[in-house]
């Protein structure tokens, strides 16, 4: 059988406990935000270790957050059944001792033992070289080498491959080498709008590019046939929309509503995007007003994609708290006047965006 060969990673590699007769490491941390790029890693580093019918009875799954010492070391030294490694992956072992996790719990006057990295710190780096352990975690990179215990004192001894957020360039580039790796090609401009529009998770991004590649059946693919097939690029004509909608542009939000039901937008769909776009917005302003950063806005509300968390700092400094909420609510309303039959879905959202734009303009005040 042949041993498991090094595998190329994002960010910082460090190399500790290794097979000294295959000279490879038997110790990774996996750890990052983008669970896309990690899962392709995982899926390579299982692919160095051999057949896979042979490999899948020699690899193990654990849930790091109840895990005992005992019962790691109880699987780790299993002798492999017909093959030189068996794999152990083990999820969330890092958070389970990262300080914001234990901060959350409730308060103790000693904690248990359970909760004491050591036992862990101590064992990994001794694992058999029979057996090849990967720790996956979903922390923030920065965060983490800052403040985990474990991952600090297990950091030399492993190797450590971080899967940060792809944006901006580095998101292009991998939308370009996507294309290209699915046999087709994209226009630059074709690039940045599919970037705004679905953002940094890879997940959809790659699901998105396949039905482009699909749709443009060997030609290049277009920024029209990214408004055509994305689904995501219905937000941004809702955003445009709630445009219209604040700034009393009447005539503006009648057209932008008349596409979207021509592409097919159900009106049930529009009120949920309108409102919870306005409601996001909302969010920002609140969390803006209290001081804090773009990226602390980004995490507090769990926004992935670049163009919606841009667009919605953007409408916050531009509207004004009394607006927004007017609008929220009378969006509620017409959701409620549709349900209960009162209206015709086509018919309430138009007037909704008459009587919404005959306001006066006094709550255009920042």
């Amino acid at each position: 059988m042949r041993g498991v060969k090094e595998l190329k990673g994002i960010g910082h590699l460090k190399y500790g406990k290794m097979d000294c007769t295959t000279g490879v490491t038997l110790l990774y941390i996996l750890y990052g935000e983008d669970d896309f790029s990690l899962q392709q890693y995982l899926s390579e580093l299982k692919r160095s270790l051999g057949d896979a019918t042979v490999l899948a009875p020699n690899t193990s799954f654990l849930e790091g957050h109840q895990l005992t010492i005992d019962q790691l070391r109880s699987v780790c030294e299993v002798v492999p059944f017909l093959a030189d490694k068996r794999l152990v992956i083990v999820y969330g072992l890092l958070e389970r001792f990262d300080p914001r996790a234990r901060s959350a719990r409730k308060p103790s006057t000693a904690p248990p033992p359970s909760d004491n990295h050591k036992p862990f710190s101590e064992y990994l780096p001794k694992i058999p070289e029979s057996t090849l352990l990967v720790l996956i975690d979903t922390l923030q990179e920065r965060k983490a080498r800052e403040k985990n215990p474990l991952l600090a004192e297990l950091s030399g001894k492993a190797k450590v491959v971080t899967f940060s957020p792809l944006r901006d360039e580095r998101l292009r580039q991998w939308v370009q080498r996507r294309v290209v790796e699915r046999g087709g090609t994209i226009s630059p401009p074709a690039i940045e709008l599919l970037a705004r529009a679905v953002g940094g998770n890879l997940w959809i991004m790659a699901n998105e590019i396949d039905k482009l590649v699909l749709f443009a059946a060997g030609r290049q693919i277009a920024e029209e046939d990214i408004r055509q097939v994305v689904s995501y690029t219905q937000e941004a004509s809702v955003f445009n929309l709630i445009d219209a909608i604040v700034e009393f542009r009447a005539g503006a939000a009648q057209q932008l509503l008349a596409k979207l039901l021509q592409k097919g937008a159900p009106p049930a769909y529009i009120l949920v995007m309108l409102a919870r776009q306005v409601q996001l917005i909302v969010r920002v302003k609140e969390l803006k007003n209290q001081g804090k950063s773009k990226n602390d806005i980004r995490n507090q509300l769990n926004i992935t994609q670049e163009f919606v968390l841009n667009k919605a700092l953007e409408q916050a400094d531009h509207y004004s708290l009394p607006r927004l909420k007017e609008v929220y609510h009378k969006l509620l309303e017409t959701d409620l006047s549709i349900k209960t039959g009162k209206y015709d879905g086509e018919l309430a959202l138009n007037m909704l965006i008459a009587e919404l734009c005959q306001r006066q303009k006094q709550y255009l005040a920042h």
